[in-house]
């Protein structure tokens, strides 16, 4: 696992590592069941406070990258599906909340692109 984290970026350092990771794992660059190292070892390693990690460790867990196994480590996880699920959970909410709000289909899709660039950066 390689991450670099470039302090002048204007995203935030556990934001860099989140990304970072997420990418590797949709990649296959990093395969499922794959250990992470520790939070302690790789703050120190990227010089980082712990807690950045950890963040970053907790988002990926959230979204369903990760797993965490307790006293056995952080494994990437399985999560294509999870991924797929909630972001389907997501796009129903935003069309039915689109709907309500009597946006066309147009309005609605432009809106999600806008959301889409500002969030890849582009």
């Amino acid at each position: 696992m390689t991450l670099k984290i470039h302090i002048a970026e204007g995203a935030a350092p556990y934001e860099q590592v989140r990304a970072q990771i997420a990418e590797q794992a949709r990649s296959g660059e990093l395969p499922v069941g794959y250990r992470l190292p520790t939070v302690r070892g790789l703050a120190e390693s990227l010089g980082l406070a712990a807690n950045t990690v950890a963040k970053a460790y907790r988002a990926l867990e959230t979204d369903g990258v990760i797993e965490t196994r307790g006293r056995h480590g952080t494994y990437v996880a399985a999560a294509g599906s999870a991924a797929a699920r909630e972001t389907a959970t997501a796009a129903q909410a935003y069309a039915e909340r689109a709907r309500r709000l009597g946006l066309t289909e147009e309005e609605a899709l432009a809106g999600v692109r806008d959301a889409l660039r500002a969030a890849y950066g582009e």
